[in-house]
């Protein structure tokens, strides 16, 4: 037999958790097509794994590369950290369906500008995907705010029933043409006026097609658990599996309450299929929020439309070379993009270490000051997190990065070393992984990622692209109240 590909002498961590192995891996026709300690054979290509680490392919649950997947389909970003898939449409904002009247409205123009916007349906979306072959495969959410934006002639008020039924029918096109489900992004100025009946409508039509529900909660400050009550009414109602998008205690009030957060979703799952993800920093970024101007911790500008000269400053820099109060200084510099300091290590961490918690980047691939966490969160979990730190095993980073996030959004044959499964894969060196990416130069390729293979195709390689893309467009495949664990 004459494998496609051979990878010799790899340390396996399969994506289940379960403790790693030294195997020999076959590849042939895009999938794993043998497993043993030593496969007697030969291969087009063959590579001695000697001392390194093999995994799945990372999978990103939480993005905002809607746009970029097609524009920029190389996609070094996350190739470069180890992941082959990625999910987009999270927080209410995807870049289908939309059809826009203008530029878009915060927070949709964090995926671009308006003639990035060319999806005015789901399949069109797909369409475009399955065309540009990205590097990375992409799996979509439908938005909300995006529903919202293209059926309401503003959003500071709630649907009304005419409106709410416009939305119904594009989710349900949507969802037939594979979409994964519906994302909320209920703290923005765009859907926070919009009621909890609203979303339960709109979730009602997820349980016919098994779809999931993510939602970034209406607050993650001081009204988080009645937020997370909202959540789990939504999802009951729909009958559909929760997903808590980037988990997190905001806001210097609220620091040292993930212990009783996390307790309050644990006794949620115990009844209904309910997550999290959570991104390895105490630091946000977002587009610059009046509700969350305080004093009370760091705020860093990333970029502003009216004034481009002052990305990279603290916002109290600004106002005080303005003379003028924080609230007022935010005011002039929108539309902005900000990081916010708000968060307490120690509970990002307790966050991160749960078993309910999924790795997501939430990156922001248009910010020209992106968050570190666009190029290094993936690298981060492995490098600092778990081998530094010693926060959980190696075994359990791959879990939450891999096997746990296809299991959540039904992505079948995908996160696990496994005979058949298609060969998304990631080689790396467990010694000296580590993200490079900072605050102040956040476009920094991670180190130790030795090698990446999507769908049997060798993508990246040497912190260097091949050339070669594979990426494919991942439809939802059966009912993810049934993948989901």
């Amino acid at each position: 037999m004459i494998y496609d590909l051979l990878i010799r002498n790899a340390l396996i961590f399969d994506g289940s958790g379960a403790p790693e192995y030294a195997a020999d891996i076959a590849v042939q026709d895009g999938r794993i097509a043998a497993i043993a300690a030593r496969v007697d054979a030969t291969a087009h290509s063959e590579i001695d794994a000697t001392g390194l680490a093999l995994a799945p392919g990372f999978i990103d649950v939480h993005t905002h590369d809607d746009t970029n997947v097609i524009r920029q389909p190389e996609m070094l970003a996350k190739i470069s950290q180890g992941v082959t898939t990625v999910v987009v449409g999270n927080c209410g904002i995807s870049a289908s369906p939309v059809s826009l009247k203008g530029e878009p409205p915060d927070p949709l123009n964090l995926l671009g500008r308006a003639g990035d916007f060319g999806y005015p349906t789901f399949n069109a979306y797909r369409l475009a995907v399955e065309h540009a072959v990205p590097s990375v495969n992409v799996a979509a959410l439908v938005g909300h705010t995006a529903l919202r934006s293209n059926h309401m002639d503003r959003r500071d008020r709630r649907a009304n029933a005419e409106e709410i039924e416009l939305m119904r029918a594009q989710l349900r096109e949507a969802l037939e043409y594979g979409a994964l489900g519906l994302s909320t992004g209920l703290a923005y100025a765009s859907a926070f006026s919009s009621s909890t009946d609203e979303v339960k409508a709109l979730a009602e039509v997820l349980d016919a097609y098994g779809g999931v529900y993510t939602t970034h909660l209406r607050t993650e400050f001081d009204g988080i658990l009645d937020a997370m009550d909202e959540a789990q009414a939504i999802g009951r109602h729909a009958r559909a599996p929760v997903i808590v998008s980037h988990l997190k205690c905001a806001g210097a009030g609220n620091w040292g309450r993930s212990i009783e957060v996390l307790d309050h979703l644990k006794r949620a799952a115990e009844t209904h299929p309910t997550a999290c993800d959570c991104y390895p920093y105490s630091a946000s970024s977002s587009t610059l929020d009046l509700k969350q101007v305080t004093d009370d911790f760091d705020i860093l500008i990333t970029w502003s439309e009216p004034h481009p000269e002052l990305g990279g400053k603290k916002l109290a820099e600004i106002a005080a070379l303005w003379q003028v109060p924080l609230l007022d200084a935010a005011k002039r510099l929108q539309p902005a993009g900000a990081v916010y300091y708000g968060m307490d290590e120690a509970d990002v961490r307790r966050i991160l270490a749960d078993k309910l918690t999924m790795i997501g980047s939430d990156g922001l691939p248009n910010d020209p000051l992106p968050h570190p966490r666009l190029w290094g969160a993936f690298p981060r979990v492995l490098g600092h997190y778990s081998r530094d730190v010693g926060l959980f095993p190696l075994t359990e980073a791959v879990r939450k990065m891999t096997g746990l996030s296809a299991a959540r959004f039904g992505l079948r044959e995908r996160g696990a070393i496994k005979l058949g499964h298609w060969a998304d894969l990631v080689l790396f060196d467990p010694v000296t992984i580590r993200d490079m990416a900072s605050f102040s130069d956040p476009i920094q390729l991670a180190d130790g990622i030795e090698a990446v293979w999507v769908n049997g195709t060798l993508s990246y390689r040497h912190r260097k692209l091949t050339g070669l893309r594979a990426g494919r467009f991942l439809a939802r495949s059966g009912d993810l109240r049934v993948d989901f664990c």
